[in-house]
């Protein structure tokens, strides 16, 4: 059953379950892989679902853990990056959006989702 309420669970569920897919992902995989290893198991993973986590809640759930600048960390990967790939990203969140959210929240979850993506393209100065 797909939930119908944002909760910092299915948050943490959504950001897991995206990752799973993004491992598995030929195009976007091997850069996550690079930074975060490809377990995840391991440390830098949990540290980094679990800012995503909190990052989706601060956006969701108005709650204050998320003490990051989610653009910053993107700047030092900027030759690994393209439009390709972003949109690569926009269409394995929505999958798993879509597996865990009743359609309504996933797609106020995807509209946000594209004006992040959109922001970081544009920031990044890719074509």
């Amino acid at each position: 059953m797909l939930d119908k309420e944002v909760t910092k669970k299915n948050l943490n569920k959504l950001v897991l379950g995206f990752y799973t897919r993004v491992l598995k992902d030929d195009l976007i995989g091997p850069i996550f892989i690079d930074i975060l290893g490809k377990d995840l198991k391991e440390q830098k993973w949990k540290a980094h679902i679990e800012l995503l986590t909190n990052f989706w809640a601060s956006l969701a759930l108005g709650e204050k853990e998320y003490k990051s600048s989610p653009f910053a960390p993107h700047i030092e990967f900027k030759e690994r990056l393209s439009v390709k790939a972003f949109e690569q990203w926009l269409k394995l969140f929505n999958e798993t959006l879509n597996t865990i959210f009743h359609p309504q929240i996933a797609d106020q979850f995807l509209a946000k989702s594209k004006t992040i993506a959109g922001n970081f393209i544009r920031n990044l100065q890719l074509t």
